[in-house]
């Protein structure tokens, strides 16, 4: 098997000889390119953002930026990175580089202090900036936004704020940082990153990467990847390790075998059938959300809360339910769009209803060795549904209770309806005493205060340093009323001293 390698800032070195859990990260750091840096080590900051090359939506590669302190660098063999330091364009010997628009931007309108997180805002900037249909028209940018005008999260240039949501800065303050995004232009015809967007992304690479005898896999193909988890039952199995980066470095977890399945063709399809949504298990959020581009609401109401784009853009379907969390954000959303899971073992494949897949507190019905191929949606959508994230921070956050909901409306009377919830429970559930109180039941304000009041007491919500039992009750209970309200517009039936003193209650108790 050919030595693991990878290509950074347009240079090919070797990954040996660093132990298989060493981070993109300190990879970089050792060999000089310190403008990664590390914050969080857990992928709230951004300060180590890096761009990958991966198979594009819009064209044949997309720039990709993404948290180097939680991605194994052997989980990059083959592939190709760009670091603050590799945007600059080399300029004739003995002259200085030419700055990176995005750099000269931040620059020139005071988008940096200390410098700390500067290099990672600049790497998901670019990412950004590369993003094919973001601004058609190359040539210089649009004046920034005011701050009393227009769409405070999107530019005029097409620019998504929601690009830099994994990034956090102490000291210059976020206005010049939005000021340099909304004033970027497009990438010209010459711009060499932007060219390399029209060639396709690298080949995932066959990889067993050993080191003081512990091993990275990544196998070719799905067959050869449950062969390898029969061979070792005490492997770890990672896609976008952004569940796993975290215990590597802040509990020092340390894996005889990890394998890799991020790039298994068959994890990564994803197709519409007359009669169901298939999604592969190890595509990316993001990957997900443009290529489904708004056709399954539900989701598409999920994703911009679920954690930042620079975690969106590596974590998985299957990694959030294979990890069995009950405050996984996704559980709820596909709970209450009666998903299914595609289960894969060596001998054969199974369908197993989400409901039914949680058994315990980060247990499921999955055996060992069997990966989770594919979630699957059935068809078609209820027309009405809503996701309710209730948590401490509007983006980037863990929720304290999370609420999906799906129903079906049919001349004012709720004939189905299908709630999953989250961060209520040892494990995502059903809310299937409230649905039986909405079906068949007219969708008024009478008939949600009265479904509301059962939805309140589902679950075993419990006191944690994120909320106290009594205000995710009482969460629950609101979640319900806001969605009739939502719907309906009718808000002064709810405004009432009895809804007032309960949420003031549960809050500070």
């Amino acid at each position: 098997m050919v030595a693991a390698r990878i290509t950074v800032n347009g240079k090919e070195a070797p990954i040996a000889p660093v132990k298989p859990h060493t981070t993109v990260l300190d990879f970089l750091r050792e060999r000089g390119l310190t403008g990664t840096k590390e914050g969080c080590a857990e992928g709230e900051c951004g300060a180590c953002s890096v761009l990958v090359a991966r198979p594009g939506v819009d064209k044949p590669t997309d720039w990709v930026a993404v948290n180097a302190c939680l991605v194994p660098v052997a989980a990059l063999d083959g592939q190709e990175v760009v670091t603050s330091e590799g945007l600059a364009t080399a300029g004739e010997p003995g002259t200085p580089a030419a700055l990176h628009p995005v750099q000269e931007e931040m620059a020139v309108r005071g988008g940096s202090q200390c410098g700390y997180c500067t290099p990672g805002f600049i790497c998901s900037m670019a990412a950004e900036y590369y993003r094919p249909d973001r601004c058609a028209v190359p040539g210089p940018g649009p004046e920034p936004a005011t701050a009393d005008g227009g769409d405070p999260e999107h530019g005029p240039n097409g620019f998504d704020l929601h690009a830099l949501s994994g990034n956090l800065c102490r000291c210059t303050g976020y206005r010049p940082i939005r000021d340099a995004a909304f004033a970027v232009g497009s990438p010209t015809e010459d711009d060499p990153l932007a060219q390399r967007r029209e060639r396709p992304a690298p080949e995932p690479a066959a990889t067993e990467y050993t080191q003081d005898d512990s091993v990275f896999l990544r196998p070719g193909t799905l067959r050869e990847a449950l062969r390898r988890l029969r061979e070792r039952p005490d492997a770890v199995v990672v896609a976008g390790s952004t569940d796993w980066g975290v215990e590597v470095n802040i509990r020092s977890r340390r894996a005889g075998c990890v394998v890799a399945i991020d790039r298994l063709p068959e994890l990564r399809e994803l197709h519409v059938a007359s009669d169901h949504v298939e999604i592969g298990a190890a595509k990316t959020l993001t990957e997900i959300e443009r290529r489904l581009d708004g056709s399954v609401p539900l989701l598409a109401e999920l994703f911009p809360q679920f954690a930042s784009r620079l975690i969106r853009n590596s974590a998985t379907l299957g990694g959030n339910l294979g990890t069995g969390s009950p405050i996984g954000d996704s559980a709820p959303v596909l709970l209450a769009l009666e998903a299914s899971l595609v289960l894969a073992g060596a001998d054969a494949e199974r369908e197993v209803p989400l409901r039914d897949y949680f058994t315990g507190y980060r247990q499921s019905v999955r055996r060992p060795g069997e990966l989770i191929r594919a979630v699957r949606i059935p068809l078609p959508l209820s027309p009405v549904t809503a996701f309710h994230k209730i948590a401490k921070r509007r983006f980037d956050d863990i929720s304290s209770v999370a609420v999906a909901f799906a129903l079906d409306i049919e001349d004012g009377t709720v004939r189905t309806a299908r709630i999953g919830l989250g961060g209520v429970s040892a494990t995502p559930i059903r809310a299937l005493a409230t649905e039986a109180a909405l079906e068949g039941k007219p969708w008024t304000a009478q008939s949600a205060e009265a479904a509301a009041l059962v939805l309140q007491a589902e679950g075993t919500p419990m006191d944690d340093h994120r909320a106290s039992a009594r205000y995710r009750s009482a969460m629950l209970r609101q979640s319900l009323l806001k969605l009739h309200a939502q719907t309906t517009g009718q808000t002064a039936e709810y405004t009432t001293a009895h809804t007032t003193e309960q949420s003031t209650e549960a809050v500070t108790s």
